[in-house]
């Protein structure tokens, strides 16, 4: 990996180049692999099927190519570095993608990602986001590695939750100039940016927008009218399979999130020491959290790569699931206009009434998707966001002087 120093001496550009020694040790380790057996028909019932780990490790051994993958992740995304002082931490070496729109007046927006994902979701959605013209809404894109994951320095001391991962997002969009902007999120980017509007909302963090809305059932004195249309209402088709999604999930699908949330660090000399097992990690939860994506096997050994050669490792990602469950802070509910995009096989779905109040200014409902979609629906994400602060949405003119474009 080399940094380039810009004019502006805190900012660094940064290509992604993982040295070959690296990628030998890689090679050695999938070489050495040693897999377990497979019951008759187990399918997908315990776990990622043994096949189709067999399969992406031949294809990791002898056919993958990371310096193709490299280059393109280098070509298609402005990358840089930049140190950020987190208050009670050490100064972190932050690594984000940055790409400005041309059109006048565009918006600036922080992407921000969660587990097992990483600044590569940007990819589809980053070209759609910062075209637009006159008469088009448009965006500056951020697109932030999280602390410990991809290309950005770890937290060293323990207590890095999700304060101070929103204190990073904020004080990395001020540092460009932004001194105002809106966010946008899913899985713990949806809790990033929701600490972010609740923080810095008003003055700074002027709406959010989310794929991943985590909204609780209302409660009658701190939601009076809310409690009784929930009591009232009747659910959506939509919503009853929404609610059977999540029963899913909480039995069937939660047993990561327990052990990252207690012991994260025995989990992380597997995910450290064996590329196998790190492979079978997340390949479970993109096959699992989507709805019937198509994936490629050099797509997922990309996705997964990106973990294998993270500055910090892949054990430093699973830090924050330990460090929010063990947060003392409570943030107080954001007061900003707020977006929510909902897809069918997201992990969490709540009656639409659970999230509704005089913040929620937009909702839109799609009928194919999953956890990860800006890298699924990619279009219809983005065309949500341009809907939500475009001419004639709901949080258009946010923003001081973005009107007009």
């Amino acid at each position: 990996m080399t940094s380039i120093i810009l004019p502006d001496s805190a900012i660094k550009a940064f290509k992604i180049e993982i040295s070959d020694e690296a990628i030998e040790i890689l090679q050695k380790k999938l070489a050495l692999t040693t897999l377990p057996d497979e019951l008759e028909g187990a399918g997908r019932d315990y776990g990622v099927p043994l096949a189709d780990v067999q399969r992406l490790l031949a294809r990791w051994k002898d056919g993958y190519d990371w310096r193709k993958y490299e280059k393109q992740l280098n070509d298609e995304l402005p990358q840089f570095q930049k140190q950020i002082e987190v208050a009670g931490f050490d100064s972190l070496n932050i690594h984000y993608v940055h790409q400005k729109s041309k059109v006048e007046g565009a918006i600036p927006l922080l992407f921000v990602h969660g587990w097992p994902g990483s600044f590569y979701e940007v990819r589809k959605i980053l070209p759609l986001l910062t075209q637009g013209s006159t008469d088009e809404v448009s965006f500056h894109v951020v697109a932030l590695s999280l602390p410990g994951y991809g290309f950005s320095e770890g937290p060293k001391k323990r207590g890095f939750a999700i304060d101070q991962y929103a204190e990073v997002g904020h004080k990395l969009m001020l540092s460009l100039g932004y001194e105002e902007y809106v966010t946008q999120g899913g899985d713990w980017g949806y809790a990033i940016t929701e600490r972010m509007a609740s923080l810095y909302g008003g003055l700074h963090s002027k709406a959010w927008h989310t794929n991943f809305e985590r909204s609780t059932p209302p409660k009658p004195l701190s939601s009076p009218w809310g409690y009784f249309s929930h009591l009232i209402s009747k659910y959506t088709p939509a919503e009853k399979a929404g609610l059977e999604r999540t029963a899913w999930f909480m039995k069937k699908g939660r047993g990561y999130s327990a052990e990252q949330s207690t012991r994260p660090q025995t989990l992380g000399y597997s995910l450290a020491d064996s590329p196998v097992g790190l492979l079978a990690w997340i390949y479970e939860k993109l096959v699992n959290w989507t709805d019937e994506y198509p994936w490629e096997d050099d797509e997922v050994l990309t996705w997964v790569s990106i973990y294998w050669f993270s500055t910090a490792g892949p054990t430093a990602a699973t830090r924050i699931y330990y460090e929010k469950a063990n947060e003392k802070n409570i943030s107080k509910p954001p007061t900003i206009p707020h977006g929510v995009s909902y897809f069918p096989k997201e992990l969490y779905h709540a009656p639409r009434t659970w999230a509704r109040n005089s913040y929620l200014v937009f909702e839109a409902e799609h009928d194919s998707g999953g956890h990860f979609a800006a890298h699924e629906k990619p279009a219809e994400l983005v065309a949500d966001l341009k809907k939500m602060f475009g001419k004639g949405g709901p949080a258009y003119g946010v923003i001081e002087g973005r009107k007009g474009y």
